[in-house]
């Protein structure tokens, strides 16, 4: 009885033998790789929206600098509806999609922070100080857009190092180029985005374009 129970074990377990299915321990470089695969791009994520609806969105969503300007005077949240991202979360500040072209009357380039003081109404007085980096403050760029949203991303980090990849991007794609010598007294054509003033502080915009006139 013991050998007829102990065949038809032996039995089965062959019989179970060609079904079995060997998993492979992946190497430590196999891990690494495939953690690389998964891994958060942020610079990738803002290349493949920049172009195609990014920059499109603040030409038709911008308004001219005094148009924004006096609709934030007049309202914040309704200025924020009209020229801002009204799909925002509530705690957002609002952000502003602006435009204009004017005569640069100070030019501060002697830091990684450099601005563009703009003097877009013709009285010599600065209207708008424009950042040209390398260094920007701010997300401005990244917050006045409607089709990218914080719950898409798994953390704050996340969100953090997106709005920051814009801000590198247009460091890449145009501002790099501007020169830092010989520009007071030139005319620029800014399009971008700025926050919610303090005060009486100027409009700190980021530039999604900016050119300079020959």
């Amino acid at each position: 009885m013991l050998r007829i129970r102990g065949a038809l074990i032996a039995a089965l377990v062959a019989a179970a033998l060609p079904g079995c299915k060997i998993i492979k321990t992946p190497t430590a470089e196999e891990k690494a790789a495939a953690a690389a695969k998964d891994a958060f791009d942020p610079n990738a994520k803002v290349e493949a929206i920049w172009q195609s609806q990014a920059v499109p969105y603040f030409e038709k969503r911008a308004g001219e600098l005094k148009d924004v300007v006096a609709a934030v005077a007049a309202g914040a949240d309704q200025a924020g509806e009209k020229y801002g991202n009204p799909k925002k979360q509530a705690s957002s500040p609002w952000t502003y999609a602006v435009k204009f072209t004017g005569k640069v009357v100070v030019a501060d380039t002697q830091s990684r922070a450099a601005t563009l003081d703009v003097d877009v109404d013709g009285d010599g007085k600065p209207d708008a100080k424009v950042q040209i980096g390398p260094a920007l403050r701010g997300t401005a760029l990244r917050d006045t857009l409607d089709f990218v949203n914080f719950n898409e991303f798994k953390n704050q980090i996340e969100w953090a190092q997106f709005g920051k990849a814009f801000n590198e991007k247009a460091n890449t794609a145009f501002l790099s180029a501007i020169p830092r010598d010989g520009i007071t007294g030139k005319t620029v054509t800014v399009v971008g985005a700025f926050p919610l003033p303090s005060g009486s502080d100027l409009p700190l915009v980021t530039p999604s374009e900016l050119t300079v006139a020959p």
